[in-house]
């Protein structure tokens, strides 16, 4: 499993030496050294390596264990191995019908953990990939090791033998302490604040008319009112589920949806627009541009009108932008062909939406655009007359 954080030191922890008795292959070896690497052991001894040393293949498989690697033993006989050390482990998958305690990887580990501690020397004995360790080598063991596997099919490879030991090890000198855990991003959510969301979606839900039948409503509530108990939801996670159940209310019955803005409410996104963007095109992510947007997609009534005649009459030929930016700015319609701009006047609107539109009159006729206002009122009036003055200033 991949995953190292390169940023971490790693742990340094006084453990058994590891034995390779004539290993065969380079690559059973630096894999070896790699579950060693994993578990923080880290002094490796190799009896008569049977393609000499050191060896390329493996430090290619030791997968960065080269820390390992580099301070490898070597020794011809497995006596000259084991000769400083008073606690011997023999791992085998067999029995060698040898009166010595068989144990498992977990209680060696605790017994090899309480010897280190009072100044002992333990050290583990691996076999051969192809047929283990001898009576022999076994015989100078004080315990032998061996593992919970299907009687079946016992056989392990070398770096599989290795890694259970050392992570029977490794957990018993760490606790079992985990490297990282659930990040904690947010406090965990009041029962207030839950009662608050309860209380929000409910009355989402009675609009719609979801909690039904009447008789099946207060069950319907405590299983709902469960599915949230059961998260265990922080204030942030109580925060993001307001934001959800408001925006499909607000899409479902605004007009986010491609709908029609009434007067009043277009002529108050204006007023956002020219108080925060003073006319400008910001960056996509921005509260402006996110407004910039909710009127292309939203149209008022006078500006659908004019939408439709300005696509429809062949006195224009579909000449017409609608919402489009010229430059850091974004008149209502844009006619590059003609460089005309419109700008529609919404009833009610205050001093910064005109000054923003001043403002971008000034910008655009600088740049010999020509600008035609409108006013809303006159176009659900007498959209025709409106069309004829347009007509004029395109034939001119």
């Amino acid at each position: 499993m991949s995953g190292t954080d390169k940023s971490k030191a790693g742990l340094s922890l006084g453990g058994p030496i590891v034995i390779l008795v004539e290993p065969q292959l380079g690559e059973n070896i630096g894999m070896a050294a790699r579950a060693m690497g994993n578990f923080a052991l880290s002094a490796l001894r190799i009896v008569n390596p049977r393609d000499g040393w050191p060896n390329i293949a493996a430090q290619r498989a030791a997968a960065g264990a080269d820390h390992i690697l580099e301070k490898v033993e070597l020794f011809d006989t497995v006596e000259q191995a084991v000769a400083d050390l008073d606690l011997l482990f023999a791992t085998t998958a067999r029995p060698h019908d040898q009166a010595k305690p068989v144990v498992g990887p977990e209680a060696a580990a605790s017994e090899i953990a309480g010897h280190v501690a009072t100044g002992g020397k333990a050290g583990i004995l691996f076999g051969r990939e192809r047929w283990g360790l001898t009576n022999e080598e076994v015989g100078l063991s004080n315990r032998i090791i061996t593992f919970p596997v299907n009687p079946g099919f016992a056989s392990l490879n070398l770096a599989q033998a290795v890694l259970l030991v050392g992570y029977e090890w490794f957990k018993r000198a760490t606790s079992g302490e985990l490297p990282h855990a659930m990040p904690e991003r947010s406090e965990r959510a009041s029962q207030h604040q839950m009662q608050a969301f309860f209380d929000n979606l409910i009355r989402e839900l009675d609009k719609v008319e979801f909690l039904r039948p009447a008789e099946k409503r207060d069950t319907m509530l405590v299983n709902l009112r469960n599915i949230f108990t059961r998260m265990e939801p922080t204030k942030q996670d109580m925060h993001t589920l307001h934001g959800v159940v408001m925006a499909i209310a607000e899409g479902r019955k605004g007009p986010a949806k491609g709908g029609v803005l009434d007067g009043e409410q277009a002529t108050r996104l204006r007023a956002l627009l020219a108080e925060h963007g003073q006319g400008g095109v910001p960056d996509s992510g921005s509260t402006v541009r996110g407004l910039a947007r909710l009127l292309r997609r939203n149209p008022t009534d006078a500006e659908r009108l004019l939408w439709q005649a300005l696509t429809r009459d062949r006195r224009f030929a579909g000449g017409f932008k609608r919402q489009t930016p010229v430059g850091r700015h974004i008149p209502d319609f844009v006619s590059f062909p003609h460089r005309i701009a419109i700008e529609l006047v919404n009833p009610g609107e205050g001093e910064a939406i005109a000054a923003d539109r001043a403002s971008r009159r000034a910008w655009l006729e600088a740049r010999d655009y020509r600008v035609l206002e409108i006013r809303a009122a006159d176009v659900e009036r007498d959209l025709e007359a409106e069309l004829v003055r347009l007509q004029a200033m395109v034939e001119q």
